[in-house]
C-alpha cells in the first residue's frame, strides 16, 4: 500500500520539520547548527541546565519540551535514530554555564550508544556532566532488571520535574538525584492496535491483524509478546492498571501520576474513556492520582495506542511537577 503522508523528499524530512518547528515556536526556541533546538533563554541561565537527545518522528517529543523549566538543548537525529555523540558533546558544551549539565538519554540502542561515547567525551574534556537514564517499559524486563528496560514516555515528566529543581537553583548533584529519585518510582506499559509507516522508508512498523491489539509495544513498533484478541476500553484499561500497580508495588493510601500518551492515530475520546476506568480502578484500591496529563506527548508516527504511564509520587516530586513551565507542548 503506497504510503501517504504530506512530506516532500524523505532525505530531508528531519531539516524541514525542525524549521517548521522553529519557525512555528519562535517565541520560545531558536534551531542552532547540528539539529540543536535551543531554549531561548538559556543565555540567561544561572543555573543547572538540561540537555536531552532522540529521534524525530515522535513529535512532540523530544523538541516540544525545550524551554523554560524544562529542557535547554535538544540534539535530534533522523528518523527514529540517535544523533552524533560529537553534536551531543557540543550541546552540552553550549549549554554548560558553569554550574553544571543534566544529561538525559531514553533508554535505546542508538541513544545509549551515543550517550556513552557522549559521556566518555565529556570526562575527557572535564566537563561537569551526570548522566540520567529513562528506562520505565515494563513489557520487555523485570523490574530486576531495569537496565534492559526501553525509555518510553516517561522521559518528559522527568525533564519536567529535573527542570523545576534547576530552576529553583538546586546543585547538579541535587537535580540529579531528584530525577533519578522519580525515574525510580515510575513505569510504563504500551498498547497497540496498528502500527505506523516509516516516513523514510514507508515500512511497516508491525503487522497487527484486525482484530488483535499487542500490550507491550515498543516505541518503534518491537514486540512485547502481549499480541491478543481486541479488547474493550474497560478490559484493556485494567489489564494495564493492574500490571503498572504490581510492577511498582504500589499499597493502599499511596500518591500517583497517571499519564495516558497517545501514540498518534488514538482520539481523545478513547483516552478519556480509557481515563475514566483508570480513575474508577484506583479509586477502588484507595489511590490516589494527584498529578495527571492525557494527550499527545511522544508519539510514532500514526501508530495506533496508547501509553500507559504510572509514577510514585510525594510532596517533593509533586511540588517541582507543579512548577511554572513554558515550553511549546507542556505550559504550567
Amino acid at each position: 500500500m503506497k504510503m501517504k503522508k504530506f512530506i516532500n523528499s524523505q532525505d530531508n524530512l528531519t531539516p524541514e520539520l525542525l524549521e517548521g518547528f522553529a519557525a512555528a515556536n519562535r517565541d520560545l526556541v531558536t534551531l542552532g547548527e547540528q539539529r540543536m533546538v535551543i531554549n531561548n533563554k538559556l543565555a540567561d541561565a544561572d543555573r543547572v541546565t538540561i540537555v536531552t537527545q532522540g529521534g524525530s518522528g515522535h513529535e512532540p517529543a523530544i523538541s516540544g519540551f525545550v524551554g523554560e523549566g524544562m529542557v535547554d538543548i535538544s540534539v535530534v537525529g533522523d528518523v527514529f535514530a540517535a544523533p552524533g555523540p560529537q553534536a551531543c558533546l557540543d550541546a552540552i558544551k553550549l549549554a554548560d554555564k558553569g554550574k553544571g549539565v543534566l544529561y538525559i538519554v531514553l533508554n535505546h540502542a542508538g541513544d545509549m550508544l551515543t550517550g556513552n561515547l557522549t559521556m566518555k567525551m565529556c570526562k575527557k574534556e572535564k566537563l561537569n556532566v551526570i548522566k540520567v537514564v529513562t528506562q520505565e517499559d515494563i513489557a520487555n524486563a523485570p523490574r530486576e532488571n531495569s537496565d534492559d528496560r526501553r525509555g518510553l514516555v516517561g522521559c518528559i515528566p522527568t525533564y519536567k520535574i529535573a527542570g523545576a529543581a534547576a530552576a529553583e537553583g538546586k546543585s547538579l548533584e541535587e537535580v540529579a538525584r531528584v530525577a533519578q529519585k522519580f525515574a525510580d518510582n515510575m513505569a510504563t506499559l504500551a498498547v497497540a492496535v496498528r502500527g505506523a509507516t516509516h516516513p523514510s522508508t514507508g515500512s511497516m512498523l508491525a503487522d497487527l491483524g484486525e482484530d488483535e491489539m499487542e500490550i507491550g509495544m515498543g516505541q518503534h513498533g518491537e514486540g512485547g509478546g502481549g499480541r491478543q484478541p481486541m479488547k474493550s476500553a474497560d478490559e484493556t484499561a485494567e489489564i494495564m492498571i493492574n500490571a503498572l500497580l504490581k510492577d511498582l508495588n504500589i499499597q493502599e493510601g499511596e500518591k500517583v501520576m497517571l499519564i495516558l500518551n497517545g501514540t498518534g492515530a488514538t482520539t481523545l475520546m478513547e483516552l478519556f474513556i480509557i481515563y475514566r476506568k483508570c480513575e474508577q480502578l484506583l479509586k477502588e484500591k484507595n489511590i490516589e492520582i494527584v498529578a495527571n496529563h492525557v494527550g499527545e506527548l511522544l508519539t510514532v508516527q500514526e501508530q495506533a495506542g496508547f501509553q500507559m504511564f504510572m509514577a510514585r509520587m510525594d510532596e517533593e516530586l509533586l511540588h517541582y511537577w507543579n512548577a511554572p513551565c513554558n515550553t511549546p507542548y507542556l505550559k504550567k
